[in-house]
């Protein structure tokens, strides 16, 4: 198998590439989400249907069955999503609220030179992530572990990837910081000839005053669909996005 951080490189390079080609205009699905603090013995079920216009994560949100209504950034985090960017990710979490907000930036690349048959061994260098196969890892299956640099410092890095050998696109990611036990876990599918999330976890350790718990926030997505058409006029242009709590 070719070095694990040349694999890294080409599969972020193959996501940036289906995810900018695959964006939708507008997306539709339910999602499922639960919400938990196990050591408190706290749960909140939500529920909900969202219609968003991808290009500035506007959505329109309804509580299921029949609940409200609200409008703004698709919580907990929009269906389209591509971990390997330069995103922006926040949260807050007590015992009554979680609050998630999400800004999604340009997707990463990088430079692999074309092949030269003058050229006996590629010893390319990531300052970033320094990538390593995973025991089960095999050329039809890939499955990395990656360990930050330095440079990352506090902030986020994809810690495992694991590509779906059909459409050569990651399957699974989790990321993590290198200052807490934070864990994203994110699992993908290409549906309609979209690369979609299809499941989220996230999990981390809260200190409020003198208390210290876990927060999980688990949800399913599903029943997608992909208009071309704003599914609510309120989606429709480019309005200054408003937002109703």
């Amino acid at each position: 198998m070719i070095i694990p951080d040349v694999a890294l490189a080409m599969l972020v390079n193959r996501t940036a590439q289906a995810y900018v080609s695959g964006t939708p205009a507008y997306m539709t699905y339910r999602e499922t989400t639960r919400i938990s603090a196990p050591s408190m013995g706290r749960t909140q079920e939500i529920d909900r249907s969202v219609a968003v216009r991808v290009a500035d994560n506007y959505a329109v949100m309804r509580d299921l069955p029949d609940g409200g209504e609200r409008t703004g950034e698709a919580f907990p985090i929009i269906a389209q999503f591509n971990p390997f960017s330069a995103y922006q990710f926040s949260y807050f979490a007590n015992l009554k609220n979680v609050e998630i907000h999400l800004q999604r930036g340009a997707p990463v690349t990088f430079p692999i030179p074309a092949p030269d048959p003058g050229v006996d061994v590629l010893v390319p260098y990531n300052s970033f992530w320094a990538a390593r196969y995973a025991p089960d890892s095999t050329e039809q299956h890939l499955h990395l572990l990656v360990d930050p640099t330095a440079r990352v410092g506090q902030g986020f890095y994809p810690s495992e990837v694991i590509e779906d050998p059909q459409t050569q696109l990651p399957s699974h990611v989790e990321i993590r910081t290198a200052n807490s036990d934070m864990v994203i876990a994110l699992d993908y599918q290409v549906i309609q000839g979209h690369w979609v999330l299809t499941h989220g976890r996230f999990s981390a350790t809260e200190h409020v005053i003198v208390s210290t718990f876990k927060v999980i926030a688990d949800v399913t997505y599903d029943d997608f669909a992909f208009p071309t058409q704003a599914p609510d006029p309120r989606l429709a242009g480019t309005p200054v996005p408003t937002v109703t709590p």
